[in-house]
């Protein structure tokens, strides 16, 4: 028997049962989870009010873990469609999962790290990089730099060449970790913003800039276009400011700017899996780190409650 975290209600936490094993079937891998994080997306699939529909329960929970294969003990990185699709999830002792969703890892990875940047930093590293276009030298621009995919992308910007990165974050201890993690400048999101005030502030430290990572939308990001050089990009990929954005017809147009959007499901399972290479890569030489607090399994559904609180610290990610 195994431990998992079985989910039986939706918009309640899961608690851990004893299950049986997986028997894998004809192209899967099976895999000794070493550690799985409690992701926005766990948390919204299991509220059963996803775009996805409610999940079929009981289920296990877990998009994404760490672990190591069965037959041979080296690490791996994988995906699953828990919550989205019938089916258990990473949060269980062991998994099978289908080949094409598994991806091999350093020998030396530190896996509960990799747990915790996972698909964040994957959207952070393919958002700037295969959608922004980011080359060397370029001036970025990382709205919502407190988050996990911010954090990511204030680092991933300049291991990929930027020049300059500039943060914006609302939380002081936020812009700090932005400015230990690689960030120029980090500057304030004020209660009362609106888009001429912060970009003027972004304006005063910035200059222009190439390139947008968005993952907020609202004001600020109203805010970034009007600090963008002719031409350039503004990256979206999420909307925790506010699902719209007070944007003019003026400074779109007298700049020829452009707005992409992005998501994770828009990549093809091996451009998931470069971009998860290049973080495992450089978290595995020191070179990119994310705040996470790691926590037993066995204490997953008071983490699970912090997690879906808000009170947790950064992402939570339970080891095995």
């Amino acid at each position: 028997m195994i431990p998992a975290a079985v989910l039986r209600v939706c918009g309640r936490p899961p608690s851990i049962e004893e299950r049986r094993p997986p028997v894998p079937h004809a192209g899967e891998v099976p895999i000794r989870v070493a550690a799985a994080p409690i992701t926005p997306l766990d948390l919204l699939c299991a509220s059963g009010t996803s775009y996805f529909g409610s999940p079929a329960t009981p289920y296990v929970p877990g998009v994404q873990g760490v672990g190591r294969r069965a037959d041979d003990g080296k690490p791996v990185w994988f995906a699953t469609s828990a919550g989205m699709r019938p089916g258990d999830g990473s949060m269980a002792g062991a998994v099978c999962v289908p080949y094409v969703d598994v991806v091999p890892l350093p020998p030396e990875a530190p896996l509960t790290l990799i747990a915790a940047l996972g698909l964040s930093a994957v959207a952070a590293h393919a958002a700037l990089t295969r959608t922004g276009g980011l080359t060397g030298g370029e001036v970025v621009l990382v709205l919502g730099a407190g988050g996990v995919v911010g954090q990511a992308a204030v680092q991933l910007a300049r291991l990929a060449g930027a020049s300059r990165v500039i943060a914006v974050s609302r939380s002081s201890s936020a812009r700090e970790r932005a400015l230990r993690l690689g960030a120029e400048h980090a500057v304030p999101l004020l209660p009362d913003d609106d888009a001429g005030t912060l970009a003027d502030r972004l304006r005063a430290v910035s200059g222009l800039v190439d390139l947008v990572l968005d993952p907020v939308f609202g004001v600020p990001a109203a805010a970034a276009l009007r600090v963008l050089r002719p031409g350039g990009r503004l990256v979206n990929l999420g909307s925790s400011a506010g699902a719209t954005a007070p944007l003019d017809s003026a400074t779109l147009r007298s700049g020829s700017l452009k707005i992409l959007g992005y998501t994770n499901n828009g990549l093809s399972v091996g451009e998931r899996a470069e971009s998860l290479g290049v973080v495992a890569d450089h978290a595995t030489a020191g070179r990119l780190t994310v705040s996470h607090d790691v926590v037993p399994f066995t204490d997953v559904t008071a983490a699970w409650n912090r997690q879906a609180g808000g009170d947790a610290g950064g992402r939570t990610v339970l080891a095995f």
